[in-house]
């Protein structure tokens, strides 16, 4: 599928234009510069074709406590996309952080377009000819406020996007993850039996994202390898910076992650982090514990690692772990049930009915607490998408649901339904909020 980004400025409107793509109210939308700080992801369709779509947060050529890490996140959304819209503002003109993320974009590399916002009168429609300065051949003018311009935009964004569903799109994908020289490429060359990954005790060998296709039990799957994580406090060259964004643009691409950790060094820190980067990108997950043959005694070693990731990982009971060693190709068959499992988890649907069943029981087990002298009363429940599964309640008043409450029916919900391997998402909705 086509990957769209959007980048630009603080409060140059990509999150109205966001919204207005995906048809849905996902990205925050405030007067304060800023608020969107993390990438957010959406779907459009537009006459049949479908894209995604990324919304980054406003970069500026300014210093603050933010800059730093909004511009990380806008690479990684560059990175991972084929196309940019670079968002303007057609009322106000340019300005120096205009230029300062022009020169970021060029960097990239990939096909921009130009989509001058706020054009919502003649007069304004004269301001397009400024933005030509940027030095860019595709510029647009829109008004996402008035909703002006959207399908020419939507025909140029489409116009390569074939009708039919690409075979890349279909294809589920899962990329190899995890801190440098942990075994990432020798698992992938167990799994496809070919030494196509260097395979070195140097850390960071391989520098770059790899997609292979392969077949499994009769099926094609596409499997990616990438370069070691490092901490970000530790990412000061150009090459390294790269290798990022390129692990990170290939967890976006991925339907499930296996995150590899060495059982010879055991759970640290870094590790959690990684697996942070897939479960905050809603992608299913498989802790893979790679270096088992190094392990005295591993019948008896496997209940106290199991324990060990109970304790270390207590958000994250769901998650489904592996033991094997790549080296020695030992318990590899194990890998890609796992991995299948939490693919068909991430992307699961659940009937309305049982659902209301599973948590009218919940509510009548376990009231929720009143606060101020007001309850939360749930009306109805209903799944409302899939990648990961997401739970949409509607409430008498949202600000009733306090996280614990949240966190025992998302409970509620992983007992009575098969969710291993996968995070899921409950938003909580005032009665008749649209």
């Amino acid at each position: 599928m086509k990957t769209v980004c959007l980048i630009g400025k603080p409060n140059v409107g990509k999150s109205t234009i966001f919204n207005k793509l995906i048809k849905e109210k996902k990205s925050i939308i405030m007067d304060e510069a800023g608020i969107t700080r993390d990438r957010i992801y959406g779907v459009v369709n537009y006459k049949g074709k479908n894209f995604s779509l990324i919304d980054t947060g406003g970069i500026t050529s300014l210093k603050n406590d933010f800059t730093s890490e909004i511009k990380l996140q806008a690479e990684i959304g560059a990175s991972a996309s084929d196309l940019i819209l670079f968002v303007v503002d057609g009322k106000n003109g340019l300005d120096q952080s205009d230029f300062y993320i022009r020169d970021m974009i060029l960097k990239t590399h990939k096909e921009v377009i130009v989509v001058v916002n706020k054009i919502d009168n003649e007069k304004r429609r004269e301001n397009i000819y400024e933005f030509y300065e940027l030095g860019f051949d595709n510029i647009i003018s829109i008004s996402g406020e008035h909703n002006l311009g959207f399908n020419n935009l939507l025909e140029l964004i489409t116009k390569d996007i074939k009708e039919s569903t690409n075979d890349d799109y279909n294809t589920p994908k899962f990329c190899v993850i995890g801190r440098p020289n942990v075994g990432k490429s020798s698992l992938i060359n167990a799994l496809l039996n070919e030494e196509r990954a260097i395979v070195s005790d140097i850390a960071g060998t391989t520098r770059d994202s790899i997609d292979t296709r392969f077949t499994y039990d009769k099926n094609e799957y596409i499997i990616i390898d990438t370069a070691g994580l490092r901490k970000k406090g530790k990412i000061d060259k150009d090459i390294e910076k790269y290798s990022y964004l390129r692990s990170m643009s290939a967890i976006e691409k991925s339907d499930v992650c296996c995150v590899v950790i060495n059982a010879e060094e055991g759970i640290i820190e870094h590790d959690k982090h990684i697996l942070g980067y897939a479960l905050n990108a809603g992608k299913g997950v498989v802790l893979v514990v790679n270096k088992w043959d190094k392990i005295e005694n591993p019948n008896e070693e496997i209940k106290k690692w199991q324990e060990k990731i109970k304790n270390e990982f207590q958000f994250t009971p769901f998650i489904k772990v592996v033991f094997l060693s790549a080296l020695k190709k030992k318990r590899i068959h194990t890998l890609m049930p796992a991995v299948l499992e939490s693919y068909n988890n991430n992307s699961k649907m659940i009937s309305t009915s049982l659902l209301n069943n599973v948590i009218t029981e919940a509510v009548s087990l376990n009231a929720p607490p009143s606060f101020k002298g007001k309850r939360l009363k749930i009306y109805f429940v209903s799944e409302t998408g899939i990648k990961p599964p997401k739970f949409t309640f509607q409430v008498n008043d949202k600000k009733l649901i306090h996280f614990s409450y949240a966190r025992y029916l998302e409970n509620k919900l992983r007992e009575n339904f098969d969710l291993t391997g996968t995070p899921i998402i409950l938003q909580f909705k005032t009665k008749n909020e649209q």
